[in-house]
């Protein structure tokens, strides 16, 4: 008998001293889905809440090289910003891209997601974000924000996820 993978809470740590931050969740959805749901206009579903920000808009040329951006609006009603371009692409397995925050200046770092499946058909999902260089407090806030942006993908995904769970995503 298999069993369904179990989600627990996303974690993460920063290493404010190497300037990256690691963070981690595992969902019972497959890794196409996942892929997807980082990957298309389907992120402004899920990329914020309420009570913090709702992301608003999403376009990206999804190839290496080319362009993705974001826009939304915090709680506090000031719009942001995000931006960058895909270095690489390794569909369901690997999504590298630039980041480029609106809030701050000129500062550019590097997302690395990985997409593990697990035994029943989940995934585990791994952020690396690294090129913080000496902005410690930049660095330890993004890893609390990786928190709560990984439990909203997780929720987004394990809702679809017994519909999807017989059909190819």
């Amino acid at each position: 008998m298999t069993t369904a993978p179990k989600r627990g809470a996303a974690r993460a740590i920063a290493d404010v001293g190497a300037g990256m931050l690691l963070a981690t969740v595992d969902v019972a959805a497959p890794a196409e889905r996942v892929f997807r749901a980082l990957t298309s206009a389907e992120l402004i579903e899920w990329w914020g809440s309420d009570d913090t920000y709702r992301t608003t808009r999403w376009t990206g040329d999804v190839r290496v090289g080319g362009a993705w951006s974001t826009d939304g609006i915090g709680a506090d009603g000031k719009p942001f910003s995000v931006g960058g371009e895909f270095v690489e692409i390794d569909p369901p397995r690997k999504l590298v891209q630039t980041w480029r925050p609106s809030w701050e200046g000129n500062l550019v770092t590097t997302i690395t997601y990985r997409l593990q499946p697990l035994a029943g058909g989940g995934t585990r999902i791994t952020v690396r974000h690294e090129g913080f260089g000496d902005r410690a407090e930049s660095c330890a806030g993004h890893a609390e924000g990786w928190v709560r942006v990984l439990g909203w993908l997780s929720d987004h995904c394990d809702a679809v996820a017994p519909v999807a769970a017989g059909a190819r995503s």
